[in-house]
């Protein structure tokens, strides 16, 4: 994801993907928060909250990325 876009628009991209996509995302989070989450425990989980984490690994990395 660039890091130009805007809150709403990650939160637009996010709500485009499908629950493997974001699991897939997820499991390869290339950021400076660790992601210490299994294949197994994230497809038990719904979507909604899927892209809730998501969202907030992406908004803590910018946030972090824009504080360096």
């Amino acid at each position: 994801m660039a890091p130009t876009l805007s809150f709403e628009q990650y939160c637009a991209y996010i709500t485009s993907l499908s629950k493997s996509e974001i699991i897939d995302r997820l499991l390869h989070f290339d950021g400076p928060i660790k992601m210490d989450f299994t294949d197994v425990y994230l497809k038990s989980l719904d979507v909604d909250k899927l892209r809730h984490i998501l969202l907030a690994a992406v908004v803590t990395s910018e946030q972090k990325k824009a504080a360096s």
